[in-house]
């Protein structure tokens, strides 16, 4: 008999089919006992006797079995159908008990406990819906961009020197000579610039920075994105704002179950994002909240950014907040510097509900410009020659951005902590699983 998954069972009323997957629950009541499987479509329930259950005696949940029915509709169960007259096979027994509950309507462990079991506890409902949003939301990110002409590229992750020239990356031994695992694909992805104007990249990228903090990972799925023959970083922030509505238009129409079980509230994204210079925007955090450390800082505290997602909330009634115009020292050495206002950038961050998720902006283009900005640096240029070769031979004017997925979805679901939105999360602390 041809298996049938838990979401289709309405496609056979009436019918006897073969349900296989995990046994997620059973509830034994006397003469009506309920047994429920998961697969990777969802759960469904099987109404079956004691006898029925008997192959199933001294499991434990989480085996793999097989239950073959007669589906039936009832409103009231998992889907709306159940399963009648059913027979139980068992295909992968399972007498180890589990760290903790699956079955739950939230698992009850602290999160370095489920941390250790993620290999079991990323089977949770809720677990397994936050991962699908995450591919929806790569799927949603690579529709956009593929609908406007841009280019997927892979590019190396490990590099012969740091991509945002801070000490904050891991060496490893490359025979004999020392790499590092890139920090982004920013050279590689403003080199393909010169080949395919538009491109696009989804990949993992390694930030050695000692952090431990809730919305930190030291290795996470970055979405970047480079353009050519921009007229400013204003043209990267319309980009970004059609790639995020995007994003958010691909998970509502293909993934509102999930979406539903975690009851997440989308914003909306209006046609054009409110934004706010770096400089008003410390006068505004010092003469509004008080926040008098913000005055000629060269970045954001959480804090600030915090007030600043309320204030664009409350004053434009939007999630999203671009704060542009960042000082030059705080930004890598290939931004664009604003030349209606010396000593700051054509560099962007975009924050959403009061947290950086993107930070992007225009890039230098010309080779001689460069060559100053890296000694300005105080930057050998030697280990950036191929990257600089790409400028010395012709670069339209053009820009980037780069999204973090855990981040994005963390702030999207109102998540406590980015860990809950990365498969196995890698921090100061975690190697494993």
């Amino acid at each position: 008999m041809q298996r049938v998954l838990a979401a289709q069972l309405g496609e056979h009323v009436g019918q006897r089919v073969l349900v296989q997957g995990w046994l997620h629950a059973v509830r034994k009541l006397g003469e009506v006992n309920f047994l429920v499987v998961r697969d990777r479509s969802g759960i469904c329930q099987a109404v079956t006797s004691l006898d029925d259950l008997k192959p199933l005696d001294g499991l434990q949940h989480e085996s793999v079995i097989a239950v073959e029915g007669e589906v039936v509709a009832a409103p009231k169960a998992p889907g709306g159908y159940e399963l009648y007259h059913n027979r139980v096979q068992v295909i992968s027994p399972v007498t180890t008990p589990l760290p903790f509950s699956l079955n739950k309507n939230r698992i009850r462990a602290n999160q370095p406990a489920f941390l250790d079991h993620a290999v079991i506890g990323q089977r949770h409902l809720n677990q397994r819906a936050i991962l699908r949003l995450a591919s929806g939301v790569m799927q949603g990110f690579r529709a956009t961009l593929d609908a406007l002409d841009f280019v997927e590229i892979q590019t190396p992750k490990l590099v012969a020197s740091a991509t945002e020239s801070g000490a904050n990356v891991f060496a490893v031994d490359y025979f004999g000579q020392t790499a590092y695992l890139a920090q982004s694909p920013q050279f590689y992805k403003q080199i393909m610039v010169g080949v395919f104007e538009r491109v696009y990249e989804v990949g993992p990228v390694f930030r050695a920075e000692p952090h431990a903090t809730t919305r930190h990972l030291n290795e996470y799925v970055s979405l970047d994105v480079e353009i050519g023959f921009i007229e400013d970083h204003y043209t990267v922030m319309a980009l970004l704002t059609d790639v995020i509505r995007g994003i958010l238009n691909h998970l509502v129409t293909h993934y509102s179950a999930q979406l539903c079980l975690l009851k997440a509230k989308l914003p909306d994204v209006s046609e054009r994002i409110p934004d706010i210079h770096i400089v008003d925007a410390q006068r505004l955090l010092t003469e509004q909240f008080g926040m008098t450390d913000a005055l000629g800082a060269p970045d954001l505290t959480p804090e600030h950014e915090r007030l600043l997602g309320n204030w664009a909330k409350a004053e434009y009634g939007s999630d999203f907040l671009f704060v542009t115009g960042y000082p030059l020292a705080k930004r890598p050495f290939y931004t664009h510097p604003d030349p209606e206002r010396p000593g700051y950038s054509r560099g962007f961050d975009l924050l959403f509900r009061g947290m950086e998720l993107v930070t992007g902006g225009q890039r230098l283009h010309r080779y001689e410009d460069y060559l100053a900005a890296a000694r300005a640096h105080g930057l050998d240029p030697a280990p950036f020659a191929s990257y600089f070769e790409a400028f010395a031979h012709g670069m339209p004017p053009h820009g980037g951005f780069a999204i973090g997925l855990e981040r994005f979805l963390m702030q999207l679901l109102d998540l406590q902590n980015v860990r809950q939105a990365a498969l196995f999360p890698r921090d100061l602390n975690r190697l494993a699983p």
